[in-house]
């Protein structure tokens, strides 16, 4: 698993999806990685990330239709599980300053925060 400090601005597309290997994955197909986040802020804690690069969800280029609805497809898959696991799940993704790296990412988490 990931852990070293990342200091650049696309953690996805410089680490996450060229190796996956590294990442506790739980889906990954042509289009979506999905995986434990590598340093979790709740106590289960996925990272769902479209393996295009999209820079956020208020900003997508045209012609990503297919894109977001793959992401979507598997969010609800993750999401669905998680719920089951846990008895409740959260779905939210950042934007703007909110958003520590710049390529569109869903969280999906449950139980206590971990940490700030």
């Amino acid at each position: 698993m990931v852990q070293s400090a990342y200091d650049g601005t696309d953690f996805y597309c410089d680490v996450a999806i060229p190796d996956p290997a590294a990442l506790d994955v739980v889906h990954e197909d042509a289009d979506v990685l999905a995986y434990h986040h590598t340093r979790p802020y709740w106590q289960t804690h996925l990272v769902v990330v479209p393996k295009r690069h999209i820079r956020s969800l208020t900003d997508v280029p045209d012609g990503c239709a297919d894109v977001l609805a793959a992401l979507l497809r598997v969010v609800q898959q993750v999401a669905r599980r998680v719920e089951q696991e846990c008895g409740a799940a959260s779905v939210m993704t950042n934007l703007g300053a909110y958003q520590d790296s710049e390529h569109l990412h869903v969280h999906v988490h449950s139980g206590p925060r971990l940490r700030e």
